[in-house]
């Protein structure tokens, strides 16, 4: 009780401590900020894909669908087929919806997703999960809650921009 203190030294002091707790942070924070990989935004209208030739588009047919909360829905339904010799594991396709205004359409870029099953409702799912094989055809539904008020109500071009190939 009555005994001196005993020296208050031989550790680091809290500054110090401080200091290297920052210089944790920030070097944890470059390497998180450094390994994400952005993917671009597709912007404009893209070239059509090498592959695309190989996969035709049919029987398109739109249709539109409206929630109990006011919500609308756009469908475009139709089949793809891969009429060359590599597996397709990936499609990405852009859909123009052009307007009678002379203004540029509205271009939507969205990944193809097939129809998986149609009972008791239509169920999709990437084309990954379901590889297009040579000679493979199947049906497709791309699916578009905001479409532009001037969009001329035809049916919009459906270009492939990119193939994903095995």
């Amino acid at each position: 009780m009555f005994a001196p203190k005993a020296p208050a030294g031989g550790g680091m002091s809290a500054s110090v401590w401080v200091i290297a707790g920052v210089v944790v942070l920030a070097v944890l924070a470059g390497l998180v900020i450094a390994g994400r990989k952005k993917a671009s935004p597709v912007t404009g209208i893209q070239p059509l894909a090498a592959y695309a030739a190989n996969l035709p588009l049919s029987g398109l047919a739109m249709s539109e669908s409206t929630s109990l909360s006011g919500g609308k829905s756009t469908f475009i339904d139709g089949t793809v087929r891969n009429t060359g010799s590599q597996t397709v594991a990936g499609i990405t396709v852009q859909v123009l919806f052009r307007n009678d205004e002379a203004m540029p359409p509205q271009v939507e870029t969205v990944p193809l997703m097939l129809i998986r099953t149609r009972e008791p409702y239509i169920d999709t799912q990437t084309v990954a999960s379901a590889p297009l094989k040579s000679g493979d055809s199947r049906e497709f539904r791309l699916i578009f809650e905001s479409i532009p008020q001037n969009w001329n109500q035809q049916m919009p071009e459906v270009h492939i921009i990119r193939v994903e190939t095995r």
